[in-house]
């Protein structure tokens, strides 16, 4: 499983875009978005570094990958 601090998110919205973008490179990526720990799950990949640069094109800061 990865782990992301992400910076930014806020509400629903926010939690959507984030699993759009962490999708996009992995479809079938299960994710979790904690907006109180500022915190994102990602289960069934392994591509770090693809899934970070997607978070922050999204809009969002990634703060440790």
């Amino acid at each position: 499983m990865l782990r992301f601090q992400v910076q930014g998110m806020t509400c629903g919205h926010c939690v959507q875009s984030v699993t759009k973008a962490v999708q996009a490179v992995e479809a079938k990526a299960q994710v979790q978005v904690d907006l109180a720990s500022k915190s994102v799950s990602v289960e069934g990949s392994d591509r770090k570094d693809a899934i970070a640069e997607a978070i922050r094109a999204a809009g969002y800061e990634v703060l440790a990958a």
